[in-house]
């Protein structure tokens, strides 16, 4: 049975752990859980779920604050009130394909909609042509703009809901 839903601090640990346990030695995973986990922590996030008889296979993080990291203390991909950023959409390989992702963007959007926001914002390498094929799928065609970061050029989309 699969479930689509706000985590909850339980959730978002083992969930976190099994990121942590697929990467091995990457010390950049421990590091992201423990930023993340001070976001939801602080109200700065609301992270979500697809469960699998009770098992984190997925995720997507909604990150409110400008204060977040992968914001950048740019209030146009978050702003606390009206624009929150979608960060960390992703279901495990063998669950790929089969509306998982779907269902998860939409419970995150009406959870969005009823907290009052108006606009969520998302971000893709422009070489992740399939990510963004998906993106536009859900809506998200507004192009904000476009950055360099890494040595890869990263778009960021908006989308109006509610």
């Amino acid at each position: 049975m699969f479930e689509y839903k706000p985590m909850t601090k339980e959730i978002f640990e083992t969930q976190w752990q099994k990121i942590i346990d697929t990467h091995p030695g990457d010390m950049r995973w421990v590091n992201w859980r423990d930023e993340y986990r001070v976001y939801f922590e602080k109200g700065m996030s609301m992270p979500f779920a697809i469960l699998c008889d009770g098992r984190p296979i997925g995720e997507v993080t909604l990150l409110f604050s400008p204060l977040c990291k992968a914001t950048g203390g740019r209030e146009i991909l978050a702003d606390g009130t009206t624009t929150a950023n979608v960060n960390a959409l992703r279901v495990e390989k063998q669950y790929e394909g089969q509306g998982h992702i779907s269902k998860l963007v939409k419970t995150m959007e009406e959870k969005a909609t009823e907290l009052g926001y108006t606009y969520l914002t998302i971000g893709v390498t422009s070489t992740h042509t399939r990510t963004k094929a998906i993106y536009d799928h859900f809506g998200y065609t507004e192009l904000l703009f476009s950055e360099l970061d890494e040595g890869e050029i990263v778009e960021y989309y908006r989308k109006k809901i509610g």
